[in-house]
């Protein structure tokens, strides 16, 4: 399951372990055709990785700190630190990938 964060969330955040952070606005194609491929790919991983959803236009100031140009926006969070991020819509594949990889 893909939860919704604010900025307020994030910073009470345990950062242990791998996060998926996506970046996305209400008003963005791409953000919505991204937001089931995500839900799916976290249902895989439940219990093991924690998949999450930031609305740039309710949380600017996170935005801004992780220098959010361009959504979708994905970033691999890893004990706190940013492991990686994917920018644009991605197939479900390539986001496993991805998990893998930073895991």
């Amino acid at each position: 399951m893909v939860k919704k964060i604010s900025e307020k969330d994030y910073a009470a955040m345990n950062k242990s372990g791998l996060k998926v952070i996506d970046f996305s606005a209400t008003w963005c194609g791409p953000c919505r055709m991204l937001a089931p491929v995500l839900e799916q790919v976290s249902e895989k991983y439940a219990g093991s990785v924690e998949f999450y959803n930031v609305d740039v236009d309710e949380s600017p100031k996170l935005a801004e700190e992780f220098n959010i140009m361009s959504v979708p926006a994905v970033f691999f969070i890893k004990d706190g630190a940013v492991a990686g991020s994917n920018i644009g819509f991605v197939p479900a594949d390539r986001i496993t990938e991805l998990v893998e990889q930073f895991k």
